[in-house]
């Protein structure tokens, strides 16, 4: 198909400051997102070559147990000090400057996939909760049920999330509040104390039969005077790590994926191995390292120890300075990281 039959669109939210001199917006081309200029589509045949082919490590990966500590209680919802607590896959629970955040809230079994070990409280019980950070919208990040419970404990929430991601925010509770943006774009609902950056990701969107890339993907940057945290979404290694540093500066807290990333024939343009999450960690400058998406789900092939081994050696190593390994529930205080 020649160039000129495509329909190309640069869209941002027209309301929002955007933080990247001269860019245009998200490219789509026939309403599908780009991956920044390139069409990215998970091709079928990888998939059903990953489903035929036999796991390198499948005995070792039956054999190995490990899930990740779950620290039991939710003190840490009614404290008043900066820090964050893993509450399990990407979902954080993040207080900055008095304001809180949960990032991609799956708190129980997704469909098809169980999960391998529980939250520090019960869902409805996490309260206090100012905003909710959605970095895309596959099912592992941005889940009906939970966010049906987060809002319903929370009525005050509101939602910042992608380029329309409004349809299935809506479908879940049409008075959930929330505002979209493209990449390079601040939100303006949060108070002045935080500023929150939508900023890339080299990833993809899909829930259903006919949705492919109908809705954005990205990463969210937090800033205030004293901290600015990165908080990568699901991402392959891409050049938007080192852009980000240049725009908004080094990280003093990077909340990194390390999962999912094998077979790599299938993994590696959406998702990073601990090597890459580290190389991406070193390009942000960034000071403490907190892994995520990894023991919570059994979505791939690498077996569920094998994420934070390969950060234990990659820290010893010396490759990587700040590497940090909290418990869910823990409570990790940023007054200590500094």
């Amino acid at each position: 198909m020649q160039q000129n039959n495509h329909h190309i669109r640069h869209i941002k939210n027209d309301r929002l400051e955007t933080i990247k001199p001269g860019y245009r917006g998200n490219k789509t081309v026939n309403g599908r997102f780009a991956n920044g200029d390139e069409l990215f589509k998970p091709e079928l045949k990888q998939v059903l070559k990953w489903q035929l082919s036999r796991n390198p490590q499948r005995e070792q990966k039956k054999l190995d147990h490990y899930t990740p500590h779950v620290q039991e209680g939710n003190n840490f919802l009614h404290d008043d000090r900066d820090m964050l607590v893993w509450l399990g896959h990407s979902a954080f629970f993040i207080r900055l400057n008095g304001i809180t955040f949960l990032t991609d809230p799956v708190l129980y079994d997704i469909p098809m996939v169980k999960r391998r070990v529980g939250t520090p409280c019960s869902p409805e019980d996490i309260r206090n909760i100012d905003f909710l950070l959605l970095s895309h919208a596959h099912r592992d990040h941005l889940d009906k049920k939970s966010l049906q419970t987060v809002y319903g404990a929370n009525p005050q929430v509101k939602a910042l999330a992608p380029l329309r991601a409004g349809d299935i925010l809506r479908s879940i509770n049409p008075h959930l509040p929330y505002q979209e943006a493209g990449w390079y774009q601040k939100y303006d609902l949060v108070p002045g104390s935080v500023e929150v950056y939508f900023m890339p990701a080299s990833h993809w969107h899909r829930r259903g039969l006919t949705d492919m890339n109908k809705v954005l993907w990205g990463s969210f940057v937090l800033k205030t005077p004293t901290h600015t945290l990165y908080f990568a979404g699901d991402t392959g290694f891409a050049p938007h790590f080192e852009e980000i540093e240049e725009l908004l500066g080094p990280m003093d807290v990077c909340l990194m994926p390390v999962g999912a990333y094998k077979p790599s024939f299938l993994m590696q343009k959406s998702h990073l191995s601990p090597h890459e999450a580290v190389k991406a960690y070193n390009l942000l400058h960034g000071g403490t390292f907190i892994p995520m998406h990894y023991g919570t789900y059994d979505l791939s092939d690498e077996p569920p120890s094998e994420p934070v081994r390969l950060l234990e050696q990659i820290a010893a190593s010396g490759m990587l300075q700040g590497l940090r390994i909290p418990a869910i529930g823990e409570p990790v205080l940023l007054q200590d990281l500094l």
